[in-house]
């Protein structure tokens, strides 16, 4: 088996080696390692306590962010590297943290309190530590405890949404055991912090196995976004619908590209469909206004899990606009780059596109059109780059400084920017200046 560490962590581990002391990788870089992925962080568990650990590193910058658990963080090469002290963890009284940690020389007694047997394991000096069979897991796919799911779980909740994020991006199975603590555990979940919370759900929504994991924990779902409740079993009689409205929004999660901004739009997009429900008598469901009615329910959800203002800005509007279908006729798609702006258009498209995947057989020719508007703003892009007043060769001190003033200035802006996109003239200077005097002088012979 090989195994390969960079040599910036090697360089800390040798130190720790040459110390006497023993220090190995441990978790989620020995898993990915073992997956054949690059780690994004490598972690270090060593025999020594924190004072030892930066006298045999004192080679190296270190931060003690962290002490009290035992992790010096340490500087290598301009990489961050944690080195955490082999330990035991004291009673969770708050479900999230220990209360207190007892350091050990036991490196067993370190990987035994970990959550999942695929973090569980170490490789010291060449040679993989598996003790709760973490290889085997990987081998088949699965999402399995260290030890009893529920202690797990009730140590720190935190771990149920873990669970079920590493089961998206990994695209693996929880194992039955784990799954059924997942579902009995799932009211721990409002311990957590809603910042952590937002952390595990968004590396859930782009994961490969997002809509299995949203299908099969729906509860927990339903737990962190209670919103989304009504939504299961909530009925589409449509032509234009095949599943109920939360088989749907899963379905268009997954259709979507694996991307926060469009995957979260998809989770959000028809919440207020269940509100909004009326039915025909002919028994064909409607949902009106349910766009806007939504956007600032999902603003509320968005702002209680402190996403940032850019994306909540964001998914808000793409909510709200979710239903305005990006004809592929140029002039109508020009409109569209000045009203949104060229990234939030292609967004617009990729959410269409999810939706309308989502839907039922009669509406999949939307998908061609879909195609032929992305080329038509592709080839818009690259014909203009003018699609709003920013981007005018004139500005406000132009005008001003030939006798326009006050709200005149803006009215006439917004006239050379028509003038541009409808092509009747260039985007410069002289042109731009020269038409609205040309326009000023026909509207006073008229």
């Amino acid at each position: 088996m090989t195994f390969s560490i960079p040599a910036y962590v090697q360089n800390v581990l040798d130190s720790l080696h040459c110390a006497g002391w023993q220090a190995c990788p441990v978790g989620g870089c020995v898993r990915d390692t073992l997956l054949g992925k690059v780690p994004h962080d490598w972690d270090i568990a060593a025999e020594s306590e924190p004072e030892k650990t930066e006298q045999a590193l004192h080679g190296f910058s270190c931060l003690e962010a962290g002490r009290k658990h035992g992790t010096i963080t340490v500087l290598s090469d301009g990489h961050p590297v944690e080195v955490t002290t082999f330990r035991i963890d004291g009673s969770y009284s708050d479900n999230r943290r220990p209360d207190s940690v007892i350091f050990t020389r036991s490196l067993p007694e370190d990987l035994r309190r970990r959550d999942f047997t695929i973090n569980a394991m170490a490789w010291d000096h060449g040679a993989l530590v598996d003790l709760f069979g973490g290889m085997q897991d990987l081998h088949s796919r699965r999402i399995r405890c260290v030890g009893r799911p529920e202690k797990r779980f009730q140590e720190d909740s935190l771990r149920i949404l873990r669970a079920l994020r590493f089961a998206s991006v990994l695209d693996f199975q929880i194992e039955a055991e784990t799954a059924a603590a997942v579902h009995e555990q799932k009211d721990l979940l409002h311990n957590v912090a809603v910042e952590r919370i937002q952390a595990e759900l968004s590396k859930l929504l782009c994961g490969v196995g997002a809509g299995r994991v949203l299908m099969d924990f729906s509860d927990v779902v339903f737990t962190i976004l209670p919103e989304l409740a009504p939504e299961k079993g909530c009925p589409q009689h449509s032509p234009y619908h095949n599943r109920d409205v939360w088989e749907h929004t899963i379905a268009a999660v997954d259709a979507a590209p694996p991307e926060l901004l469009p995957r979260l739009t998809m989770l959000l997009h028809d919440m207020a469909k269940p509100a909004c429900r009326t039915t025909a008598p002919d028994g064909t469901d409607h949902f009106y206004r349910h766009a806007e009615i939504g956007a600032p329910k999902a603003a509320a959800v968005l702002h209680r899990l402190h996403f940032s203002n850019e994306i909540c800005r964001t998914v808000t509007e793409g909510v709200r606009r979710h239903m305005l279908f990006l004809e592929p006729e140029e002039r109508i798609l020009a409109r569209r780059l000045r009203q949104f702006g060229p990234d939030f258009c292609f967004l617009l498209l990729k959410l269409q596109r999810a939706d309308t995947k989502a839907q039922s057989a009669l509406v999949q020719d939307r998908l061609s059109l879909l195609n032929q508007s992305e080329q038509m703003l592709k080839d818009l892009l690259e014909k203009q780059s003018c699609f709003s007043r920013k981007q005018l060769a004139v500005k406000g001190s132009d005008l001003t400084a030939h006798g326009i003033n006050g709200p005149a200035v803006g009215k006439a802006l917004e006239q050379l920017l028509d003038a541009v996109m409808d092509g009747r003239c260039p985007n410069e200077k002289t042109a731009l200046l020269t038409y609205l005097r040309q326009t000023a002088d026909e509207q006073e012979e008229s």
